[in-house]
């Protein structure tokens, strides 16, 4: 796997890390999570909703290549097990929770879409439920990336019930 995502180790530590908090957003207040993942809700009104299902999809699947190869080589230079300044794993991971959700939402009240998706997937990645704890335990980079997704694909699941059950 070092083959895939070891390129980030020629990169100045600055860079890496900066990525991997995304600057000075992972050094915010007590629940640096909860700013990752506000962040990443914003990319996704901003930048990724306003664009065709394909592009965003590309985007999202570029941005955990990314969040995967920063996040495990942050962790390896701070000297930390998934440290929670490391908020690149959030901001990735919370536009998965509205996977196929973009045409209901434009016909829906949007912000209801993305209020409860921000609050189901902070839920679920706080609690980590199932076998999202288990998803942690991956090595390096794809143990921090992949439990957010996995939180990310559960509120998923959850707002589409609800969309259906509503």
């Amino acid at each position: 796997m070092n083959e895939l995502f070891g390129w980030t180790e020629f990169l100045p530590t600055r860079i890496v890390k900066g990525m991997a908090t995304l600057g000075p957003v992972g050094y915010w207040g007590k629940a640096p999570g909860t700013n990752g993942s506000l962040a990443g809700l914003l990319w996704y009104s901003a930048f990724l909703y306003p664009i065709g299902p394909f592009p965003r999809f590309l985007l999202v699947v570029i941005s955990i290549f990314l969040a995967i190869a920063f996040c495990g080589e942050a962790e390896k230079r701070m000297f930390k097990n998934d440290p929670g300044e490391i908020v690149l794993d959030e901001f990735v991971a919370m536009p998965i929770c509205f996977l196929g959700l973009t045409p209901l939402m434009g016909t829906q009240n949007t912000w209801l879409f993305m209020i409860g998706g921000f609050l189901l997937f902070r839920l679920f990645d706080i609690l980590k439920p199932m076998v999202l704890k288990k998803v942690q335990n991956l090595p390096a980079g794809l143990g921090i990336v992949a439990d957010d997704i996995a939180a990310a694909l559960c509120t998923c699941v959850t707002l589409h019930l609800i969309y259906w059950v509503f």
